[in-house]
């Protein structure tokens, strides 16, 4: 603000008030809250630091809780904790699984499950797929006895021939027309507790899913709680990443689990691996 000023009239001094701009009157009001925001905030510094740290601290330790559960169970690190999708699991699985009918030449027919498998193809020019099945599922049209067709998920029917087979473990590689996305392997060993699904067409009820965990195991079955009916023998057994650790094979009666063929098991007769096992034992 400008001072005011005594000037001289000859008779003695008048008092002249000089005016402020109307500008700059405005601005030091709009100024006035600024101020004593500034004022307050220097008085009391110190308690809206405490206050900032607490919140801060309180959402750290909300926020702390829900990312180790996170971490805690991730799938890809953790074989006992359920898929972060189970939607989109049962998806991917039940598109690389098929039914198998065995049409025999008296017009009997036996319907099984099998899963699509990365193995060499014995014909190239007939066939697309490789397909892991139950031996016993196929077995009556074993040497031209009947015919194999492969169903693919509520899809068509397709030609398909037995490869080979391993009748001790109840395994056998069946070559088909119809293109279906292999299933990957798991690369390490169910161990009891496990989170696994079971797919196939259970009962003749196609896209069937049950869930359950291992059990326990030996060097060419995997005990499960998975429940399982017939029609589910030949399909895919996979873990919490869609992986599969067997071949959903029988049911046990009056007792609390089920079985299915391990990769161990396959090294035998089926494909070739490294070792006597596919799974380390180290």
């Amino acid at each position: 603000m400008e001072e005011n000023s005594f000037i001289g009239n000859g008779e003695g001094y008048v008092l002249v008030e000089k005016k402020e701009p109307k500008l700059k009157i405005a601005l030091r009001k709009i100024l006035i809250p600024v101020k004593f925001f500034n004022r307050v905030t220097k008085r009391f510094a110190g308690a809206i630091a405490v206050v900032a740290l607490l919140l801060g601290g309180g959402g750290v330790y909300l926020g702390i809780g829900p990312y180790l559960n996170y971490n805690n169970t991730d799938p890809s690190s953790d074989g006992f904790v359920q898929p972060r999708n189970i939607e989109n699991l049962i998806g991917v699985v039940l598109e690389s699984t098929v039914t198998i009918y065995c049409d025999v030449n008296k017009g009997d027919s036996w319907q099984g499950s099998g899963w699509a498998i990365d193995l060499p193809i014995t014909d190239k020019k007939k066939y697309l797929t490789a397909v892991i099945t139950n031996h016993h599922v196929v077995e009556d049209c074993l040497n031209s006895k009947g015919k194999v067709k492969v169903k693919t998920y509520f899809g068509e029917e397709f030609k398909a021939a037995v490869a080979r087979y391993d009748k001790k473990n109840d395994l056998a590689l069946v070559m088909t027309e119809a293109l279906v996305e292999p299933l990957p392997l798991s690369q390490a060993l169910p161990y009891p507790g496990y989170w696994v699904m079971a797919a196939g067409t259970a009962d003749g009820y196609e896209g069937s899913i049950s869930f359950g965990n291992v059990m326990n195991g030996t060097d060419t079955e995997v005990l499960i709680t998975v429940p399982v009916s017939h029609g589910n023998s030949g399909g895919p057994l996979v873990d919490n990443e869609g992986n599969v650790v067997g071949t959903n094979t029988w049911h046990q009666k009056g007792e609390q689990y089920n079985g299915a063929i391990s990769l161990d098991a396959m090294c035998i007769k089926i494909m070739k691996c490294e070792g006597k096992f596919y799974w380390s034992r180290d």
